[in-house]
Parts: C-alpha cells; structure tokens; sequence
C-alpha cells in the first residue's frame, strides 16, 4: 500500500489506469483490443458519483422560500 493514501484513492488510481489500457494485446499479430465505449462511460459515472458522494452537500442546496406578502 502507498504511503499517505486511503484504500480508496488507490482503487480509484488502479481502475483509471486499467481504463487507460488496451484490453487485449497481441505481440506476433500486432492486434490491439481497447476497452468498449460503454465501459468507460460507466467508469466515469462511478468516478462521477464517488467524488459528489464526498462533497459536504452531496449535491442538494436546501433554502427555506418566504413568499412575499407573509409573516
């Protein structure tokens, strides 16, 4: 485990680089497999969630609204 990060940052540091790499490689053929579009849109949204999930608000404003003319 590194020093000075959570469990956490680490899992969100390995899934961003497995994001970044090919899927499938082939040394012989020189084929290359990336990963598909509809994994890396659900990696962002996770990502997304996680760091809105860690916000003090998490994303809601609470007002209370006094209408004019009311006491």
């Amino acid at each position: 485990m590194n020093e000075g990060q959570t469990t956490e940052q680490i899992l969100e540091t390995a899934l961003e680089q497995a994001a970044t790499t090919p899927e499938t490689a082939s040394n012989e053929t020189g084929s290359v497999s990336s990963r598909s579009i509809g994994d890396l849109i659900a990696l962002d949204r996770y990502l997304a969630a996680k760091a809105a999930a860690k916000r003090r608000d998490r994303g809601l404003r609470i007002q209370r609204l006094d209408p004019p003319g009311t006491i």
